[in-house]
């Protein structure tokens, strides 16, 4: 799919192929089935997953991507330490930054939201850094709670891309 729409010339005859790529197939990319990728789960000292699972799917139209993460932990999960980030399909576009929703499933539900920095290649999450304080912090492994083989983390950005 092209980002960019055709010019077109003066007197110019489209061909059915001409309309097949700038119309059908641009329409169509707004109802393709969303592709899977696995992002990469870093922090100052890097989580390993281990038997745990990440899974990752966007849809990108246009320029505009929109991500989906789903996380979870085993008992030989390790959860390093530092702010969690993980990785866009693509590199936003610099000159603003974009939020998302987070959700995180321990021992409570927290509620918070992911942000990526223009210009980035990955997003972090952030969540009240206790249940009486509204002040967020980067998720790592013991904000908002410990992080246990039972946790869940599900996260969604939409971006746009830098190409």
């Amino acid at each position: 799919m092209t980002t960019t729409p055709r010019t077109w010339a003066s007197g110019e005859t489209p061909t059915g192929a001409i309309f097949n790529t700038e119309i059908r197939d641009q329409f169509n990319s707004v109802f393709d089935a969303w592709t899977p990728y696995t992002p990469t789960w870093t922090a100052s000292t890097n989580p390993n997953i281990g038997a745990g699972v990440i899974t990752g799917r966007y849809i990108k139209i246009g320029r505009t991507c929109h991500v989906a993460i789903r996380q979870s932990h085993a008992g030989n999960t390790t959860y390093g330490a530092g702010g969690y980030t993980w990785s866009l399909p693509f590199p936003s576009a610099a000159g603003v930054d974009y939020l998302g929703v987070a959700r995180l499933v321990g021992a409570a539900a927290w509620n918070g939201q992911t942000v990526s920095t223009g210009g980035s290649s990955g997003f972090n999450a952030t969540f009240p850094t206790s249940a009486t304080d509204s002040r967020s912090a980067t998720l790592a492994a013991t904000v908002p709670e410990t992080l246990t083989a039972a946790s869940v983390i599900r996260l969604f950005l939409t971006y746009q891309t830098a190409s």
